[in-house]
């Protein structure tokens, strides 16, 4: 960890070191000296409407040891299924993931998170067997964002002046609102997340983290995942933080700390939207490039940061909006770190960006979650011009789509779109509390078997694709 890092922690921890000085507790064993029952204690899972709802309370190893432990089957399926999906669509196959990222990233991975995923790992084992999973599977699917959108281009264009532009996939339709944007002039922030349904329909977790130090998480997350990927949560010092990836965006640099890594330390430790951007931009390392939407409920200010590898911009206000579709805002950025072309409106980015525009003019003073949430469910393309389930709506269905995504580097009837959403509130925030829908936001089912029957391309997913069966938004939190 760099000096700079230290000091980071440092500043944001003292008043938990003061107040576990006066406790004068002891140190926690270390996790293999505890029995399963001890590492276990205050940690539970359910499951509702498609969510499975996971608690996780303690030290590190702990947390990891109660994550593994009660998540241990998903954990292993969402291996198989990220493993068959990376090797056909980057032609490397899982050996090669566990093998980069561990290298690349493990020796800048700070101790805390080092024992929580080692923690992860034998919740595992002691669950399914000895062996069933390791630290590589474990930093590997962590990673497997950057490691596959971004690594993977920078690699393979080394020295190739005629490697294909990378084009990151368009993940998710997002909003903040404050002010006089929304009822009663509280934040209001939701998102929908956009993947392949293979992987989609596994991201189903909410995360309840009460940590020793650092503020209490809660977040959706795919299982083994120490922090988001796809970004909604929640922390106890009041902040709400999600974004939407920059699309068509090239830049890595293999020597920078892990994106997992920071939005975690972020959301773990961050008091603030300023504390929040510093602990981003610590040694960024390119990977996972987003727009992210942050909200303070004890200020009332939301905030764009554009996150690039080489040009990064801050916008803060309480009285306005921030919308997400995996479009790049600065020209800067836009003209030195993508592809990206504003003018093009058939796109995915620029079509979803077209509409929160109508959406905004005609609510303005109106938005509130459950408005929130009818947008995350929106059908209108802007470029047909029609209420139609496409790859071009805030509610993305590339499954129905006979042109695709190709700007976000999928191809016609790709499984792919929104496969659930997350929306909140400041008095929502305030308890830790949000709104989460597993599937369409729109409600609309996805069969698998029919699928594949008329898109049999596509039948090399067949032994991980499943159904996406309508579901209710649903309210988690303590």
């Amino acid at each position: 960890m760099t000096m700079k890092k230290t000091c980071l922690y440092i500043i944001l921890l003292l008043p938990l070191v003061a107040m576990a000085g006066c406790q004068n507790r002891k140190a926690p064993r270390d996790a293999g000296e505890r029995s399963h029952e001890e590492l276990m204690k205050n940690s539970s899972r359910t499951e509702r409407n498609g969510w499975i709802n996971v608690r996780l309370e303690g030290n590190a190893e702990a947390i990891g040891y109660q994550h593994g432990y009660l998540l241990a089957d998903e954990i292993v399926d969402l291996r198989g299924a990220m493993s068959m999906l990376n090797a056909r669509t980057t032609g490397k196959d899982w050996a090669f993931f566990r093998d980069e990222s561990e290298m690349m990233f493990w020796d800048n991975i700070p101790e805390e998170y080092q024992k929580e995923i080692d923690g992860i790992v034998k919740g595992v084992n002691k669950k399914k067997g000895e062996g069933t999973i390791d630290r590589q599977d474990v930093v590997a699917m962590n990673s497997i964002l950057e490691i596959s959108w971004y690594y993977i281009p920078w690699l393979e264009s080394r020295g190739n002046p005629n490697a294909p532009d990378p084009t990151p996939p368009g993940h998710c339709s997002a909003i903040a609102a404050t002010g006089s944007w929304t009822t009663g002039g509280q934040i209001v922030m939701a998102h929908n997340a956009w993947v392949e349904y293979v992987i989609g329909q596994r991201w189903n977790i909410i995360l309840n983290i009460v940590p020793e130090i650092g503020h209490s998480i809660i977040m959706d997350a795919l299982p083994g995942f120490i922090h988001s990927g796809d970004d909604f949560g929640i922390n106890s010092a009041g902040l709400i933080v999600t974004e939407t990836t920059i699309t068509q965006y090239r830049g890595f640099d293999p020597t920078g700390v892990a994106e997992f890594v920071r939005a975690r330390e972020a959301m773990q430790f961050a008091s603030s939207i300023e504390e929040w951007v510093a602990v981003m931009k610590e040694n960024n390392n390119g990977g996972y490039a987003n727009d992210w939407l942050l909200g303070d409920i004890r200020t009332g200010e939301i905030a764009r940061f554009e996150f690039g590898l080489e040009n990064q911009f801050l916008e803060r206000t309480k009285d306005g909006y921030f919308t997400g579709a995996n479009y790049p805002v600065h020209n800067k950025l836009i003209r030195e770190e993508t592809t990206y072309d504003s003018t093009v409106m058939s796109t995915s980015p620029n079509a979803r960006k077209l509409r929160w525009k109508q959406l905004m003019s005609k609510n303005k003073g109106k938005i509130d979650v459950g408005m929130a949430m009818s947008f995350m469910s929106d059908h209108y393309d802007t470029w047909r011009q029609e209420e139609k389930q496409t790859g071009l709506t805030l509610c993305g269905h590339i499954d129905k789509d006979e042109a695709g995504a190709p700007d976000m580097g999928w191809g016609p009837f790709t499984p792919a779109g929104a496969v659930q959403a997350k929306a909140t509130d400041s008095k929502l925030a305030s308890g830790m509390k949000l709104w989460a829908i597993m599937g369409h936001p729109c409600g609309t089912p996805f069969d698998a078997d029919k699928f594949l029957t008329e898109h049999p391309e596509f039948s090399y997913q067949k032994e991980f694709l499943k159904d996406m069966p309508s579901r209710e938004w649903t309210l988690f939190g303590e």
